[in-house]
């Protein structure tokens, strides 16, 4: 269902598009698949409520991201005044991971055990970077455009950008040194 609403300029994108990019930026921001998942719905029911204020020619994506972000912010607020409990992660399903058919055995494992090292290490990360890496290298937004979703200005976008990716190959040079030191130990 195209969002046309009068004050939207017949806007013609629904934001469906961006449903795995928001999901993957509130995992990150989350830690939870469970809470990712509420904060993508809130997102699309306060996108939805306030889509008749949204300008001709705005930018969707960042839009929906800057909505995810404080609604995320929002939830952090009420969590830290509340109760505190705890919750037990279940480990990923193989059954999620797409295979690509050209791809023989042992080259799938080793880009799923890359792929999973990537993840680790930036779940490793401190919330400004993690979230940060994952609106540019993921979602593939403009430095201005994170700026906008993240309310500050680009030149810090661009140093807490720079700054991610150094502690990002500080910890996979550390993941590989763990991951070799146990390979060399298992041959012996």
């Amino acid at each position: 269902m195209p969002w046309n609403h009068d004050g939207a300029g017949q806007a013609s994108e629904t934001g469906i598009e961006y449903l795995d990019g928001l999901y993957s930026y509130a995992l990150v921001l989350s830690r939870n698949r469970v809470d990712a998942e509420d904060l993508v719905q809130e997102t699309y029911v306060r996108a939805i409520q306030a889509m008749g204020r949204l300008r001709v020619g705005s930018n969707m994506k960042s839009w929906l991201f800057t909505i995810l972000r404080n609604v995320w912010l929002n939830q952090l607020r009420k969590w830290r005044n509340g109760p505190q409990m705890i919750e037990l992660e279940v480990g990923d399903d193989v059954a999620n991971y797409i295979e690509d058919p050209s791809k023989d055995a042992y080259d799938l494992y080793v880009s799923k055990l890359e792929t999973e090292q990537v993840r680790a290490a930036i779940q490793e990360l401190p919330i400004e970077f993690r979230e940060i890496i994952l609106l540019r290298e993921y979602e593939d937004l403009s430095y201005q455009e994170i700026a906008s979703v993240l309310d500050c200005p680009v030149g810090t976008v661009m140093s807490r950008l720079g700054r991610a990716r150094a502690k990002l190959r500080v910890v996979l040079s550390e993941t590989l040194e763990r991951s070799d030191s146990r390979s060399v130990r298992g041959t012996k």
